[in-house]
């Protein structure tokens, strides 16, 4: 396949994997059982970029290509870091409608490069994906594992996303947002879920924004006066919780989740850069949404916290 240029963006309104290792892991060519709290599936293939030829994969300019939809947030996420690492000519990105068009819920331009990667694979075949246009073969469908071996293999000469004295400090963030962001507001707006339930989700996932709030009171970012791969989790996890869970949300909840002033102040100036808003396809994110979505609208939807759209069109390089 040719890489494609990236998708406009549509009408708008606003896991953690272990550090990377020299060599990789082995890839897996069944998925590993999947955790009980996410809905999320497991990754099929769990193959890393090493260092040099005894890795298997080793880092070597343009023979590895991103496969991903802006429409789903790891997709959005590895988008975001590929175009702050200016990585279109070292490992180009094929882009992937917003609705998988498999009858399994998988894009069928995948299903030939999950069949080579594994015999008589039978799954559906998801994005992202990081594939190996030598071998025609899939290294890896782990979004957390390809954004640290893409910074860590081809981003030299820019700022790193994962600076080893940040490492920690950064997979705490990516954290609380898949658990306490990302799952806690799914479980609230979880339809026929018990009243009790929803509200013990609400108040874990104002906690978190609460917790992502108080980090932004030291700096312009996450972590200081640096953007880091926090960042970029915190921005995906907001856009979500905006566009997405708020439609199974009642208004008021929505208020709640909005009374973070510096947290939703800095996704409006993260949508602003080039790297972020570019890439916000939020017609493709609401068509995501509908055709995966089967619980029950809520008040919620009605109410947007960020306008999205306007804030992606003052693109403003604001590292």
């Amino acid at each position: 396949m040719s890489a494609s240029t990236a998708p406009t963006a549509g009408p708008t309104a606003a896991q953690t994997a272990p550090a990377p290792t020299a060599g990789p892991t082995a890839a897996q060519t069944a998925p590993a059982p999947a955790s009980p709290s996410s809905s999320r599936p497991a990754p099929a293939f769990r193959g890393r970029i090493g260092r040099d030829a005894r890795s298997g994969h080793y880092a070597v300019p343009r023979r590895y290509r991103l496969y991903l939809s802006t429409a789903c947030p790891s997709g959005l996420r590895l988008a975001v870091a590929h175009s702050l690492l200016g990585l279109d000519d070292v490992c180009p990105a094929t882009f992937l409608p917003a609705v998988p068009d498999g009858p399994d819920g998988g894009h069928s331009a995948l299903r030939p490069l999950y069949e080579a990667s594994a015999h008589r694979y039978t799954g559906p075949a998801l994005a992202p994906v990081l594939g190996d246009d030598w071998l025609g073969r899939i290294v890896s469908t782990h979004a957390p594992d390809i954004l640290r071996d893409l910074d860590r293999w081809f981003g030299p000469g820019r700022p790193a996303l994962y600076p080893e004295d940040a490492l920690k400090d950064i997979e705490a963030v990516e954290r609380l947002c898949a658990q306490g962001v990302d799952e806690a507001a799914q479980r609230a707006g979880a339809a026929g879920a018990d009243p009790a339930e929803r509200e013990a989700a609400l108040t874990e996932l104002r906690a978190a924004l609460g917790e992502l709030e108080h980090r932004l009171s030291g700096g312009g970012h996450l972590l200081g006066g640096r953007l880091t791969a926090a960042d970029i989790a915190v921005w995906v996890s907001l856009v979500q919780l905006d566009t997405v869970h708020s439609h199974h949300l009642d208004a008021a909840a929505v208020q709640r989740i909005a009374d973070h002033p510096r947290l939703w102040a800095h996704a409006r100036r993260l949508t602003a850069h080039p790297a972020f808003g570019g890439h916000l396809d939020l017609d493709g994110i609401a068509r995501r949404h509908r055709a995966r979505c089967r619980g029950l609208e809520a008040a919620g939807a009605a109410v947007r916290i960020l306008d999205w759209e306007a804030y992606a069109s003052h693109q403003v390089d604001d590292r």
